[in-house]
């Protein structure tokens, strides 16, 4: 008689341990999972820039190179979208009524030129440093003050509320520095109208590149500051092109550029292996 409620006990015992075991599974299953959102900041980077705000706009500082490239960078953007076929009807104004998208638009070296040739536009930055800098600085000048808006963001929380908002999306020197390369394509696509454009310069990952964007542009002729740029996040043009038209945008042109040092001038050139700019069109729907 003991021997049988003895096992009857355990036999008691065992299922109760494995009911708790079932019902802590169950507990488990039912909490909410932690959802890691993807972002394309890389923080180290948006800190490096956002010390340099103070002299953003110095032509003969940390940020020569970048407003010697101004020229080229304003000719890609207006003769790409004058062969998209975009009616100019001012040639003082080329760019009037057309609404364009910075992504990552710093201190606004690129969105103020852009401005003063017609065009309504966006300029978005991870840096509140830089988007102060460049509101300020717009400020100057009440020409283009009511054909510029600044915003403090990222293209990953801009884009969802900005769908199929712009007819040109600009991301000039700023690929090479984000992570989730996949992630800021899509997104930046996902803002353009169909027959958009999207225009991109960055540098190619490639021997030259690292030499001449890391090595000599960083450590010999200290053009940027030590650690501006990171290699392993440079991308091909073939690469670029191929996310492109995963995300449904057909490629138009691809230039090569060159940076000259001595003369602080860029020109285009036949060979990518360093830096190069591409021009994709968005397929319509």
């Amino acid at each position: 008689m003991r021997v049988v409620k003895l096992l009857s006990f355990r036999s008691i015992s065992t299922k109760n341990t494995f009911q708790s075991r079932i019902n802590e599974q169950i507990d488990q299953l039912a909490k909410p999972t932690t959802i890691i959102k993807k972002s394309t900041v890389d923080l180290a980077t948006v800190d490096l820039h956002s010390k340099l705000s103070n002299k953003w706009w110095d032509i003969k500082g940390e940020m020569r190179a970048l407003h010697a490239l101004n020229p080229l960078r304003v000719q890609f953007v207006r003769d790409g979208l004058a062969n998209t076929g975009i009616n100019i009807e001012s040639p003082h104004l080329p760019l009037e009524g057309i609404k364009i998208l910075d992504v990552g638009c710093g201190g606004g070296l690129l969105s103020e030129p852009l401005a003063r040739i017609g065009a309504e536009v966006t300029g978005i930055d991870a840096s509140s440093e830089l988007i102060t800098v460049a509101k300020e600085h717009a400020a100057l000048d009440s020409n283009i003050s009511g054909r510029l808006n600044y915003i403090q963001t990222v293209i990953e929380d801009f884009a969802p509320t900005n769908s199929k908002v712009y007819n040109a999306v600009i991301a000039s020197e700023v690929v090479e520095h984000v992570n989730e390369k996949e992630l800021f394509l899509k997104c930046c696509v996902s803002t353009l109208k169909p027959d958009g454009s999207i225009f991109l310069t960055t540098l190619n990952k490639t021997l030259p590149s690292w030499l001449g964007g890391i090595i000599a542009a960083e450590y010999v002729l200290k053009l940027v500051p030590k650690g501006t740029h990171d290699w392993n996040k440079f991308i091909s043009p073939a690469e670029m092109q191929r996310l492109l038209e995963t995300y449904g945008c057909k490629t138009k042109l691809i230039h090569g550029m060159f940076y000259n040092p001595l003369k602080n001038e860029w020109s285009w050139v036949a060979s990518r292996a360093i830096n190069y700019a591409i021009h994709a069109v968005k397929r319509k729907e």
